[in-house]
């Protein structure tokens, strides 16, 4: 009988098994060979198969979303179209999310958020307050393209005083959380 799992997912998920039968197995251990059958299930390709083949026997993204414990959309994204469009989708992914913060430090004013948080009213309500005139702001462009709101709770600045941070301090990763 052959095996739809991956090697690698067979091995890890043996390698639990043994664990399961060990009374003495270091606690640690069994974590540890807990969270590798996980990942390896995460990227075993029988899942993507048995998406594959749930699809031609007719099955609905809103059935293969419940099997899978993901809401329609998610399971759409992670599984439509073909392997070189999934890879291009996963690679997307994980660049973005390997990426630090790029937001510069210096930028002039506050965040809506640090606004909010310093007023003690929600981020809608300062929108809301920016749209009545009751607070300033300005959207600040950086050299590179992206734009920040930021809030001036002392009123609004000359656009000649507001000052940009450098691309050269972009690229060093300072953050604004």
């Amino acid at each position: 009988m052959s095996s739809f799992l991956a090697p690698s997912t067979r091995a890890a998920l043996v390698r639990l098994a043994e664990l399961n039968e060990d009374q003495a197995a270091p606690p640690l251990e069994r974590v540890r060979a807990i969270r590798r059958l996980v990942h390896e299930l995460e990227a075993d390709p029988a899942t993507l198969a048995g998406v594959r083949d749930a699809l031609h026997a007719g099955a609905g993204w809103d059935e293969i979303a419940d099997a899978a414990g993901l809401k329609p959309a998610a399971a759409r994204w992670r599984w439509s179209g073909t392997d070189v469009d999934i890879a291009a989708r996963l690679a997307a992914g994980r660049k973005r999310g390997a990426r630090p913060s790029s937001v510069p430090t210096e930028l002039p004013g506050l965040s809506v958020a640090q606004a909010a948080a310093t007023l003690g009213v929600t981020v809608q309500a300062v929108y809301l307050q920016v749209s009545r005139g009751k607070l300033a702001s300005r959207t600040v462009e950086l050299p590179d393209g992206r734009s920040y709101k930021r809030v001036f709770l002392d009123g609004a600045p000359d656009d000649a005083s507001i000052e940009l941070p450098t691309r050269s301090h972009i690229e060093d990763g300072a953050t604004d959380d």
